[in-house]
């Protein structure tokens, strides 16, 4: 009898242990548990803010995407434009090339005329001479006969000239070679009627041109120089 009670006791024993370690352990199971779990939850918000940030910044780079798609449309539309307007450049400028050729032998026949124009005065600067004695013959004063003579020079040179364009020619027959902005001031024009009054004189054969910087310099040809002396003499007289 005393064996079997001390044997149920044995056994109570073991079941109470077995029970505490068995209770102990689902404790521990259970921290370890939450514990995951917790650590589950923290990579869980933190995957999701992550993901929202990643979200964010896809829709940024779609929207900047679209706005280069959009840039180079643009882009490319303006290039087509360019290409276009560097076509008619290209016809523009070889109509221009044409036309400079065409001016270029209109002003060789110039230079002629003006040579020309050297040797008859040349001639009637004899014929003044002339005059002159006779006019001592007759007793006139020499300044009529100087009167009569200029003017036919000025017809033939100068006189399509407006004062203007006269005034301008004396200023570089006096002063020396100018760019076209150097005479805008003094001749009170604007930068475009300067330009186009330089080239008139030029292409008309008054002016020579130095090509060799921009902008370019004009100056007097030689055999104007002399017509445009005495032009001043014969405005003083």
């Amino acid at each position: 009898m005393d064996i079997t009670l001390i044997l149920e006791a044995a056994l109570l024993v073991l079941i109470v242990g077995a029970s505490l370690e068995y209770i102990r352990r689902i404790r521990k199971a259970q921290r370890e548990y939450l514990r995951a779990r917790e650590a589950i939850e923290d990579i869980v918000v933190s995957f999701d803010k992550q993901f929202s940030r990643g979200s964010e910044q896809t829709e940024r780079l779609a929207y900047k995407v679209e706005g280069l798609s959009s840039k180079s449309e643009r882009a490319l539309k303006t290039a087509e434009d360019v290409d276009k307007k560097m076509q008619n450049v290209d016809a523009k400028v070889g109509s221009f090339t044409e036309t400079v050729g065409k001016e270029v032998a209109k002003i060789g026949d110039v230079d002629q005329r003006l040579r020309d124009l050297e040797a008859s005065q040349d001639t009637a600067a004899k014929n003044l001479e002339t005059l002159r004695e006779q006019v001592k013959q007759w007793s006139i004063t020499p300044e009529t006969s100087v009167e009569a003579v200029i003017p036919i020079r000025r017809d033939k040179a100068l006189a399509p000239l407006t004062e203007t364009e006269l005034s301008v020619l004396e200023m570089l027959a006096s002063e020396g070679s100018k760019t076209a902005p150097e005479i805008k001031p003094r001749v009170q024009l604007s930068r475009e009627h300067t330009a186009r009054l330089m080239k008139k004189l030029y292409e008309g054969g008054y002016l020579e041109r130095d090509t060799g910087k921009i902008p370019f310099k004009y100056s007097v040809k030689k055999e104007m120089e002399s017509l445009l002396k005495k032009e001043k003499e014969s405005k003083v007289t």
